[in-house]
């Protein structure tokens, strides 16, 4: 974890002095204790820029392939996604899925904040799209809050297929938290699950003035 302190010491200042982000509701975060961040997702950059933005550790699912590249830049991508703390997710794989939301619950057990992007990958076309259950059944297996999060604009500081990132205004809300214990001993309901789900899409959407899509995101190249 040794990126972690040059992250929040060195490049989140430079990071907040070059872009200025809005940031809005950030007392909706609370100080300590477990929770978890369900933002929209447009850009890449949208796991530097929330950390960047608030005052405790946050750690992230990442796609397994940030972790299982070859050669300098595999090995580069490993050190650095591994070292902020965030957690491999094979999509689509049952077992191994299942352990990483495992390993995701155990920082909130632990007391952590953590953050899940409920789309599952980043929006291709700037809407919001319909929500996976993993975000519910990680608070209702934990217990943990769910603070929903709008980002708006990062989706032109990287564009899809863009390498290289612009200055443009950035702005960041955080709505207030959600408490889904009227459900507790119901993680197994999927009609639970997809109404939990729905909230907390619903509150994002609220957020971020995206225009909504039913339908599931397919998976970004570089989400």
């Amino acid at each position: 974890m040794v990126l972690y302190p040059v992250m929040r010491h060195v490049v989140a200042p430079t990071a907040r002095l070059i872009y200025r982000p809005t940031v809005e509701g950030l007392e909706n975060v609370p100080k300590d204790g477990p929770v978890i961040l369900a933002p929209n997702h447009l850009s890449f950059i949208d796991s530097i820029v929330i950390p960047m933005v608030i005052p405790r550790r946050v750690s992230f699912l990442a796609k397994a392939e940030y972790f299982t590249g070859t050669g300098v830049k595999g090995a580069l991508s490993r050190w650095f996604f591994s070292s902020l703390g965030h957690i491999p997710v094979l999509r689509g794989q049952g077992r191994a899925a299942r352990d990483s939301l495992d390993t995701a619950n155990q920082v909130l057990n632990d007391g952590g904040a953590f953050a899940i992007y409920p789309e599952g990958t980043r929006s291709l076309d700037g809407k919001l799209h319909r929500g996976r259950t993993g975000v519910a059944r990680m608070a209702l297996e934990t217990g943990a809050r769910v603070v929903p999060v709008g980002i708006i604009g990062t989706d032109k500081v990287q564009p899809v297929g863009k390498v290289l990132p612009r200055i443009v205004p950035v702005t960041i809300r955080f709505g207030q938290p959600l408490d889904f214990s009227r459900y507790d001993g119901m993680q197994d309901s999927l009609p639970v699950l997809r109404s939990v789900t729905d909230e907390i899409i619903y509150r994002i959407l609220d957020l971020s003035g995206q225009e909504y899509v039913d339908a599931y995101q397919k998976s970004a190249v570089a989400a």
